[in-house]
């Protein structure tokens, strides 16, 4: 064995409190127009909940009616305020603690996210970890509320993690979610955790 150590974090739910899009939209827009953005889309939501709209369409009729039209430059500078004054105060201590103490053990340290990483690119660059996430559309520099390639969920978080590691040559797995979404990628771990930091 090459005793090599990896670890897999699932990020909205798990290392935040918090489902991260939805706090941006508030951030970004405002709690008025968040709420009622909430309930115009109220179909497609309550469609997504029932199981009748796949995740990625849900997702991109939400970032649509929020964001399509917004430039990439002003989305973006949005999207670093957020990761700086907001998204510190939604991390779960005992994720931060846990992802502490793997580094502490030589593990490589991965979140992979179904949100963007316009929005927790600049957080995870800043504590030094990898970053697997969606990617959203741009087109003549405007954001068009799509995304680009597939949604970074379910399965397609174990393809993402395939294509960029041979995990054959890790000895120790762990991964660390918190949905059904992230139970596939649970499934490839040596060792791992479905709620592990609710109580944090």
């Amino acid at each position: 064995m090459t005793g090599r150590k990896i670890a897999f974090f699932d990020f909205d739910g798990t290392i935040t409190r918090k489902d991260s899009l939805l706090e941006l939209i508030k951030f970004i827009k405002g709690k008025t127009a968040f709420y009622l953005g909430l309930l115009l889309n109220s179909p497609w939501l309550v469609a997504y909940k029932m199981k009748f709209l796949p995740n990625d369409l849900a997702k991109q009729k939400i970032l649509a009616y929020y964001f399509a039209g917004m430039t990439e430059h002003a989305f973006q500078e949005q999207c670093n305020l957020f990761a700086e004054k907001k998204l510190p105060g939604l991390i779960r201590p005992g994720a931060m603690a846990e992802i502490s103490r793997l580094r502490s053990l030589d593990f490589v340290v991965v979140v992979i996210s179904a949100s963007a990483g316009n929005w927790i690119g600049e957080w995870t660059k800043s504590h030094a970890l990898k970053l697997i996430s969606s990617k959203l559309e741009v087109k003549n520099g405007l954001i068009t509320g799509r995304l680009e390639g597939k949604n970074c969920h379910g399965e397609q978080k174990v393809a993402c993690i395939l294509e960029q590691w041979d995990l054959k040559e890790y000895e120790e797995i762990f991964a660390y979610g918190d949905s059904t979404g992230d139970k596939p990628m649970l499934a490839l771990a040596t060792k791992s955790f479905y709620k592990p930091f609710r109580t944090s």
